[in-house]
């Protein structure tokens, strides 16, 4: 996911996948590594198995964005699986860019500088270039410049080190996953755990490698149909920032699917591409709420566009958007909760430091309290005790 992140009537049967979105409970052991007896409790009470697809996830959900990317390099094997082990309910994994020979990768962004060590490469050191990526000029290495072959040379590096100086301790450790390689291990680890893995890959910029040829929704289809994973109770919630990838899914398979919303003002970049002059804004009023109900489940705003912060930093009083995206059968899962300070509304940090914890468990109560029905966060540990506590 991002973020540091055409008009349709609802159809005949959209109704009936939204309503797999409702309120429901976790259809899985309430065990979670590392909670008191407490937690245990309250996680148990969640756990009650509530039927097949989403029906069978708790509310309000955790999702490990990018996997456990708080603790370790984000989009690498041991992320996704670190953050199975605190008890993440859904697994983002991954990001997907397509390589110079048309499979998908797992990265934050096509460019791959900043989470690879690809710069330590001498032989790559000709592929550095300059592209425009939705209109902002990027500088480094791009995974369309690369096959995969080449990309399965390099190894993933932490991405914010300032942020997380610890987590420097695996740089190099592990390769980029594709997301075929991704399918396969969601099964094993399924197998391994004695209870089904969810995964949340999301299109990235999907316009722009469409143009290049390298159209992303299609090449989804394909694997998640090879694998048995295109229904609408198949474990894999697709999500994107562009409206029209997600309305081409729609089309392609009936996997659950969601929106993602950036700042109110912002454009989708498809948006900009065709002329259409809606932001975000107008994205998240009833009417575009109806409009997104139409072709997906659920929406993924960031979470200032749940609770506005004021001037100072510190959390303002709830929008509307949580009603307002259930009153259309819409669900929200939106982004990111981190542990460090400077990710935090400006009343739950503690001291400055910039890779210091501040007072998470307190935003995380101040978020569920609106009745989001998830969030992403790169510390599925603290979400799921965060969830024990709300839940009494």
């Amino acid at each position: 996911m991002g973020n540091d992140r055409t008009n349709e009537q609802p159809r005949n049967e959209g109704t009936g996948r939204r309503a797999l979105l409702g309120a429901a409970v976790l259809g899985a052991s309430g065990a979670v590594l590392g909670l008191p007896g407490a937690a245990r409790a309250a996680e148990a009470r969640a756990a009650k198995p509530a039927g097949r697809g989403l029906k069978g996830l708790p509310v309000p959900t955790v999702i490990g964005h990018r996997g456990a990317s708080g603790y370790r390099p984000e989009h690498t094997f041991g992320s996704y699986e670190l953050a199975l082990d605190f008890g993440a309910d859904i697994v983002e994994a991954g990001d997907l860019c397509p390589t110079r020979d048309g499979h998908l990768v797992c990265r934050h962004e096509p460019e791959i500088g900043g989470t690879t060590d690809v710069a330590d490469h001498p032989e790559f050191a000709g592929r550095k270039t300059t592209k425009v990526l939705d209109g902002v000029p990027t500088t480094g290495w791009f995974t369309e410049d690369f096959t995969l072959a080449e990309l399965k040379t390099l190894r993933a590096i932490e991405r914010i080190p300032a942020n997380r100086p610890h987590n420097t301790l695996y740089n190099g450790r592990w390769e980029i996953p594709t997301f075929e390689e991704v399918l396969v291990w969601q099964d094993e680890q399924t197998r391994k755990r004695g209870k089904q893995v969810w995964i949340y890959p999301e299109t990235k910029h999907p316009t722009y490698f469409r143009k290049l040829g390298l159209g992303l929704e299609e090449r989804v289809a394909k694997l998640l149909r090879k694998h048995g994973k295109d229904g609408r109770n198949s474990p894999v919630i697709l999500q994107s920032f562009e409206p029209t990838s997600i309305e081409r899914l729609n089309r392609l398979v009936d996997n659950p699917l969601v929106v993602l919303l950036s700042t109110a003002d912002s454009r989708p970049w498809d948006f900009v591409e065709t002329g259409d002059p809606r932001t975000v804004a107008d994205l998240i009023t009833p009417k575009g709420l109806r409009e997104i109900a139409g072709y997906a489940q659920g929406i993924g705003p960031t979470l200032d566009l749940v609770i506005p912060r004021k001037a100072d930093g510190t959390l303002a009083e709830p929008s509307s958007l949580v009603a307002d995206a259930h009153r259309v059968g819409l669900i929200l899962h939106p982004y990111t909760m981190r542990n460090e300070n400077p990710f935090l509304p400006a009343e739950f940090r503690k001291g400055g430091a910039v890779d210091g914890y501040g007072d998470a468990f307190g935003a995380f109560k101040a978020y569920f309290e609106t009745g989001i029905d998830g969030v992403f966060t790169d510390n599925a540990d603290t979400g799921i005790l965060a969830r024990a506590d709300f839940l009494g």
